[in-house]
């Protein structure tokens, strides 16, 4: 069984505002067509995540033609810095998403840092949900620093 001794390299992983200004250059470079709304949920967004940790991404787009399964297909993943998974919803498929699938739309809520949010497509999240809006609400970055939303303990 192989033991480290205490001179062995230590493993490092990106931070996550490494990993969110990688993300921002990625999407400068690779603009996505009728893109509404990007952000990231997991263990990135709750600060939870380590040495081997993916970034698990959420777009909406305004429509396709591909079904959900192909959408993240084309998107070149692999430039950013940690391993990544990507979600592409159009913007009915997303603002149906907390009756079809309420489990899921409630953490997505909840953990979702948005980078590029729409604001009509928050609020129509939020009627979904059945969530009054705040006006004063911070920004979606700063909604996550401290790790919740606005909405977070209430109802």
């Amino acid at each position: 069984m192989p033991v480290r001794s205490l001179s062995s390299a230590v493993l490092k992983w990106p931070s996550r505002e490494a990993v969110e200004k990688a993300l921002w250059d990625w999407l400068r470079r690779h603009p996505i067509p009728g893109l509404l709304a990007l952000g990231y949920f997991g263990s990135y967004a709750r600060g939870e995540y380590g040495v081997g940790s993916d970034l698990d991404l959420v777009l909406v787009v305004a429509d396709s033609d591909l079904p959900p399964w192909q959408r993240p297909i084309g998107l070149p993943l692999e430039e950013l810095p940690v391993p990544a998974e990507a979600l592409v919803y159009t913007r009915e498929e997303w603002e149906a998403l907390p009756s079809q699938s309420p489990r899921f739309a409630a953490t997505l809520r909840r953990e979702t840092v948005w980078l590029k949010p729409l604001p009509p497509l928050e609020e129509a999240l939020d009627i979904g949900l059945g969530l009054e809006r705040e006006d004063e609400a911070p920004g979606p970055a700063q909604e996550k620093a401290g790790h919740q939303g606005p909405h977070e303990g209430q109802g």
